[in-house]
């Protein structure tokens, strides 16, 4: 399972490239070709959105954990991946043909799985879902995703987390 629900999290991520590719090229989606192209953008940009609340309702099945100790330091995590989400979208517009756009999907996708960046998805951010570091008291680094607001440690405790890694976690209890 872990597998598969990191493959489908490194797809999530990536996909917005070719999403942003199909519009730079004007494409529509052959049944809506009768309507206006905003029409096939649109499903465009939702099927990224939707396999990404397929994979928050899949996380479910991962490994349940908690973090019940001291957490010494909290760090906002949303802005720190906007940089290379940026890059992609620079990326995907400077594409010039389909034959490119496969191989250097191809290419973030291996690269992206492999560096275990996939699980920070923009799209979580639709989603209610926020980014955060957290700093244990044994110094340990973890990255959460949750919906909760974090602004201090004191009394900071995650009963209901999902384990993608063992530095990653989803948070399932109320945001």
């Amino acid at each position: 399972m872990h597998i598969f629900y990191r493959l489908l999290l490194t797809l999530n991520s990536t996909l917005l490239i070719g999403v942003i590719f199909l519009i730079k090229e004007q494409e529509q989606i052959g049944f809506l070709t009768d309507y206006h192209r905003w029409v096939s953008y649109i499903l465009f940009i939702l099927i990224p959105v939707f396999l990404t609340g397929i994979s928050l309702l899949l996380s479910r099945f991962l490994s349940s954990d908690s973090i019940e100790g001291t957490i010494k330091d909290v760090a906002q995590g949303n802005n720190a991946f906007l940089p290379s989400y940026l890059g992609y979208f620079f990326v995907a517009i400077s594409i010039p043909r389909y034959e490119t756009l496969i191989f250097v999907f191809l290419i973030l996708f291996v690269f992206t799985y492999l560096s275990q960046t996939s699980y920070f998805n923009p799209l979580f951010l639709l989603w209610g879902y926020q980014f955060y570091y957290l700093t244990t008291e044994n110094n340990v680094k973890i990255f959460l995703i949750s919906k909760k607001t974090i602004r201090r440690t004191k009394g900071l405790s995650f009963p209901n987390l999902k384990r993608i890694n063992d530095f990653t976690y989803i948070d399932k209890g109320d945001g």
